[in-house]
């Protein structure tokens, strides 16, 4: 592939509103995208965005964006989606995604059925900031208003200790709980395989990544494996650690680190390649009050592909953006 240009764009995004994280909040978000230009006239799209507080550093944002660019020339000249070049099967007409509905101490009932109402039936709520017990409490208030086939997916963002994880698993048997995200403050395999036994539903690994390793996929602690494409450096290094979860009978989700829509929509073509069954968690655009393209629409609960060739991206962000 005969590259003849390379460029960034920087680029400043608002939020509509701030993002909470555990270093503080954010109000913008700042990146730049990668355009490359091939001798046969195709143009290629990256995002580099990092994020400390997502654990996305430097180095593995910009091999993302670079990687990203490159793949999406590589589907264009083989006339495919990126989501169809990636995985080989026909591509993926849209993906489900679930809600993210922040802590479930302060969801209200009417934010809750609105997301319903909308198409949603995966409701990401936030666990471990107010004491166990009282979120239970409200977990059993607001199973009530949820209809058959609908679930919370749960994240702890590494609150609790054995003990409190432990008791928080019990007190979930009966509620309809999709899967809970990295319960303990200082996970380890063995800690996690314990609490995995204690419920039918999926524990999940997203901010643990050093228990992923050889030994996490022959005997796997937990059942699901959440892959942010910015902090595993890319969306190859994402299929690879796919097809080895798949072979120990681990499920992926693909979730953002609130990038523009460019590295969005990348990580839509992997969600679409490596689980196209799967809800993932990529229903981030609405918190950008302008964004670097156009977004994937979302209808029903489901992001809808674009069904071009390559990514699909194409570029709003004038070449005047600066930082």
């Amino acid at each position: 592939m005969n590259i003849v240009s390379a460029d960034w764009l920087p680029y400043r995004l608002a939020l509509k509103h701030p993002w909470q994280t555990s270093q503080g909040c954010l109000t913008e978000r700042r990146g730049r995208l990668l355009r490359l230009r091939s001798a046969d006239g195709r143009t290629g799209w990256g995002d580099c965005a990092p994020l400390p507080e997502f654990g996305i550093a430097e180095a593995s944002a910009t091999a993302f964006a670079e990687e990203s660019a490159l793949l999406d020339l590589a589907a264009q000249r083989a006339s495919l989606p990126l989501d169809a070049w990636l995985s080989g099967r026909a591509a993926a007409d849209s993906i489900a995604v679930n809600a993210s509905l922040g802590a479930v101490s302060t969801l209200t009932d009417a934010t809750l059925e609105s997301a319903l109402a909308t198409g949603y039936r995966v409701l990401k709520l936030k666990v471990g900031s107010a004491p166990w017990p009282s979120e239970i409490a409200r977990l059993e208030e607001l199973s009530a208003i949820l209809p058959a086939g609908a679930g919370f997916r749960l994240d702890a963002n590494a609150a609790w200790n054995m003990t409190e994880a432990g008791d928080f698993l019990r007190a979930c048997r009966e509620l309809p709980i999709e899967s809970l995200e990295d319960p303990l403050t200082a996970p380890t395999a063995n800690g996690l395989r314990k609490l995995q036994e204690l419920v039918d539903f999926a524990l999940a690994i997203d901010e643990s990544q050093h228990l992923v390793n050889a030994d996490f996929f022959r005997q796997p602690p937990v059942r699901r494996l959440v892959l942010k494409p910015a902090r595993h450096g890319g969306l190859l290094r994402c299929m690879d650690l796919g097809l080895k979860a798949g072979a120990a009978g681990i499920d992926c989700i693909v979730t953002s680190s609130l990038e523009s829509s460019c590295g969005l929509l990348a990580c839509a073509h992997l969600a679409a390649a490596i689980a196209p069954g799967a809800t993932h968690g990529l229903a981030t655009a609405d918190w950008l009050a302008e964004d670097t393209g156009q977004p994937l629409p979302l209808r029903a609960g489901r992001l809808h592909m674009p069904g071009t060739e390559g990514s699909g991206f194409v570029a709003t962000l004038a070449d005047s953006a600066t930082d």
